[in-house]
């Protein structure tokens, strides 16, 4: 649904976007990840056809965003980072307004603004002037002008900075909610809303590809070990040096009633483990894959320069 080649974009000497290539599946929310001045926004803004860029290919949906840039914008919402309001409208007025600019028909404006109202949670202060809103509903409005005209593609721009814990958990139940009918990419640089949003992630850093794919896959290549963490009933100590001995078995740490037990890739010991710890009678409550962090993920793809 979106494709990037080999795109770059200069500022005299300076490379903002360096030799980006990656791809986001339809239907898929994908995370662009980075610490800030990485490129994120100027991805962004060339892929929405905002920005020229110096080099490189990129297409949304099949059309080519530097040779159609007008079809890609039908078919695009751009949430950016700072929300071009105006406040002395009223939220239903600015909608309106908005879906007129994006050509949608006279015909159509009504329902569209209904539905954008009501998927973005708006319908209680659709009368209300936007200069009196909160700033939670005021990123809704913004998320809701981005989707006016029900476009295929969802950009959004660090879609909850500046937003208070409980707004950031309502913009982000948002944004999964279009998960399927839209293919949404979202700019971030806080390694939870990627965790919690994402299917998958493009990490960059100084405009470069750092590391691309689903959560899985990319936890999966950059950890390592396989292994499991238990959590018994009781007979702890006793069960750290019993699973040292099942052989392939790596390292035991232990951290209250959880044990970790890992092992090198390509083995597969979960029954040996498992069985172990019914034989003894230690009380399996609970056993499930271990899996790399995502802030550790993410601190060692950029900080450690490990390029994919």
């Amino acid at each position: 649904m979106i494709e990037v080649e080999r795109l770059a974009k200069k500022y005299g000497e300076l490379k903002a976007v360096n030799d980006l290539s990656f791809k986001v599946e339809k239907g898929k929310i994908w995370g662009l990840l980075g610490p800030n001045a990485a490129g994120k926004t100027t991805t962004m803004r060339i892929l929405t056809g905002f920005l020229p860029a110096t080099e490189g290919k990129a297409s949304v949906a099949g059309f080519d965003v530097f040779e159609r840039p007008d079809e890609v914008k039908k078919i695009t919402g751009y949430l950016p980072e700072v929300v071009p309001l105006y406040s002395e409208m009223t939220v239903s007025e600015f909608l309106t307004f908005v879906a007129a600019i994006k050509q949608v028909p006279s015909s159509r404006r009504k329902e569209a603004l209904g539905r954008a109202l009501e998927v973005s949670g708006l319908a209680s202060v659709k009368n209300r002037l936007i200069e009196n809103i909160s700033r939670g509903y005021k990123q809704r409005v913004g998320i809701a002008q981005a989707l006016i005209h029900d476009p295929q593609i969802l950009i959004l721009d660090e879609p909850t900075i500046g937003l208070d814990p409980a707004q950031i958990k309502e913009i982000r139940d948002l944004i999964k909610s279009l998960k399927g009918e839209h293919t949404i990419m979202l700019s971030t640089h806080i390694l939870a809303e990627v965790t919690q949003t994402c299917d998958g992630v493009v990490i960059i850093n100084e405009g470069r590809l750092m590391a691309s794919g689903s959560l899985e896959e990319l936890t999966t290549s950059f950890g390592g070990k396989e292994g499991v963490v238990l959590k018994l009933k009781k007979g702890h100590e006793e069960a750290v040096f019993a699973f040292q001995e099942i052989p392939g078995v790596d390292r035991v740490s232990r951290q209250d009633s959880e044990l970790t037990i890992e092992w090198v890739r390509g083995k597969d010991l979960r029954e040996a483990v498992s069985g172990l710890a019914v034989e003894r009678g230690w009380g399996l409550l609970e056993m499930r894959p271990v899996a790399i962090n995502i802030e550790d993920l993410y601190l060692r793809i950029v900080s450690g320069g490990a390029e994919q």
